[in-house]
């Protein structure tokens, strides 16, 4: 082993062994007896400090950059931040017991992986201060403990393009212990990077290579907002050519119904480079639960038609009242407090569910739609179309199975269309499939259009036509099953299932829905 072998080793045993103490400084507070799991990490943990320690360890044991990339593109990640201490207050407040139980709640969803964000602000620049240094290995080892490992995001919450030497070496100091660290996965260099900005444009071709010289076998990425999205993607690959990443980080928020289409267009803009879906998720500030659990389902799907093997929700938690620090902008904006997986209180929302069943290996399916018209409103994905023309109603009691239905009274129309209640599935849309739909309504003196429509979308949200059933029998009738085949036409990206009454002076009601 080379001198400059037994320094590495040495610095990462450090590392290793400060995380153990902490480990044990907390096991011993904590009066309930650990899960087997925690106990099987923690010993593979200390197992690996020994040899480090011992300078044992030899190049098999140490992590590979091949290694570690396979298991970014593979990684089950959770963004975290806890749901009382949000973006820099994480570590300005650092509590462990609380990292601890949100950890373990993640683990149970069927994370594997962790991401946190390192600001340069609050750890202390160009020399990261002590007391955070240890914060963040104390973090590193409560996920190791659950079987989780760690992505670092460095660099978020920053302008200083021009101090390219205090750049490098806070980076470095930052990551020298977990060079050979296998419970640290990937490096983010910067958050969301602007590749429009010509200074960090320029700091970053000068930063990649340093912090590739500090940690060699990490590998390294940067993000694009979901403004920027896949366009991003191609200043980025295209401005470090010279100085190429690992892979690229692309954060969806986009229409989820066309996600497949987003995700492609992403994939081309990276080239060769390997892509990851390092944030997405929707708010329920100003939608509901359940669209938000229909988002994720359309996420995860269309990733897995893409190829694309990691898709990390944003985030675990919603935030409370004051969490996000008031000189963040994010703070002054209410739906940042609402992407979580769970509510701040810590109960789980619908999306929850979804995640844990796509990181278990199953499909999701449509059933997380709400066809059946089961659910209350505030957790079901439909969403009203020229509501101020007719709104529908879900009702109890009107029912063809369950108790529940959608009910339209007194409609009427415009030249946009008719008033509907709309959804899409979750499997994503592509030229040439075979689509059906179906649905039971019954009426009440009905009069004008009332039927069940299948409309396509291109990538770009272009209206490309529709298919619909015959129409509900004017006057009364019991319930009757409406049905519509149709072939998804060239160009199209998304479907929207449309539950339809216009110029109907009368009652109609709809229950059941099928696709397939």
């Amino acid at each position: 082993m080379s001198s400059a072998s037994r320094r590495r080793t040495a610095i990462v045993a450090s590392s290793l062994l400060l995380s153990l103490l902490a480990q044990v400084s907390a096991a011993s507070a904590v009066t309930k007896p650990a899960p087997a799991p925690v106990k099987k990490a923690a010993t593979t943990a200390v197992t690996t400090a020994k040899k480090l320690a011992a300078g044992t360890v030899s190049k098999t044991d140490l992590p590979t950059l091949a290694g570690r990339l396979a298991a970014v593109r593979a990684a089950k990640t959770i963004n975290y931040y806890p749901s009382n201490a949000g973006w820099s207050a994480m570590w300005t407040n650092f509590d462990a017991m609380k990292i601890e139980a949100d950890l373990t709640k993640a683990k149970a969803l069927g994370a594997d992986n962790v991401r946190v964000i390192v600001f340069p602000s609050t750890f202390g620049y160009p020399a990261p201060k002590t007391d955070y240094a240890v914060k963040l290995a104390k973090f590193i080892s409560i996920a190791d403990a659950r079987g989780l490992t760690v992505k670092l995001t460095l660099f978020d919450w920053w302008s200083g393009y021009s101090d390219v030497a205090g750049s490098a070496a806070w980076a470095k100091a930052v990551l020298a212990p977990y060079a050979d660290d296998p419970r640290v996965l990937s490096v983010e260099v910067q958050n969301e990077f602007d590749p429009a900005n010509a200074s960090a444009v320029a700091w970053v071709k000068k930063i990649v290579p340093a912090v590739r010289a500090a940690v060699p076998t990490m590998p390294l990425t940067l993000s694009v907002s979901g403004g920027t999205g896949y366009n991003g993607l191609t200043l980025i690959r295209t401005a470090l050519a010279a100085t190429p990443l690992d892979y690229l980080d692309y954060h969806f928020y986009g229409n989820s119904e066309r996600a497949l289409a987003d995700i492609r267009r992403a994939q081309a803009a990276a080239g060769t480079f390997p892509l990851v879906i390092g944030e997405t998720g929707l708010s329920t500030a100003t939608t509901s639960e359940g669209d938000q659990a229909a988002y994720l389902a359309r996420v995860f799907a269309a990733a897995k038609v893409a190829g694309v093997g990691s898709v990390a929700p944003w985030t675990l938690s919603d935030f409370a009242t004051g969490a996000i620090p008031s000189n963040s902008a994010v703070s002054k904006l209410p739906a940042q407090y609402k992407f979580g997986l769970y509510r701040a209180d810590g109960s789980a929302k619908p999306a929850a569910a979804v995640v844990k069943t796509y990181w278990s290996g199953q499909q999701v399916g449509n059933s997380v739609l709400d066809l059946g018209f089961e659910a209350v409103a505030d957790s079901s994905p439909w969403r009203p179309f020229l509501e101020d023309l007719g709104a529908a109603v879900r009702v109890a009691g009107a029912a063809h199975s369950g108790s529940g239905s959608v009910r339209f009274s007194g409609t009427g129309r415009s030249a946009a269309g008719l008033p509907s209640l709309r959804t899409a599935p979750v499997d994503p849309v592509q030229p040439g499939q075979q689509r059906h739909a179906e649905v039971w309504a019954k009426g009440q003196n009905v009069t004008g259009t009332n039927q069940l429509a299948l409309s396509w979308f291109d990538a770009n949200d272009k209206w490309l036509g529709q298919a619909q059933s015959k129409a509900v029998a004017s006057g009364t009738s019991g319930w009757t099953k409406l049905t519509v085949d149709a072939t998804a036409p060239a160009g199209a990206a998304s479907l929207q299932v449309h539950l339809k009454s216009g110029d109907n002076t009368g009652t109609v009601w709809f229950d059941d829905v099928v696709l397939s």
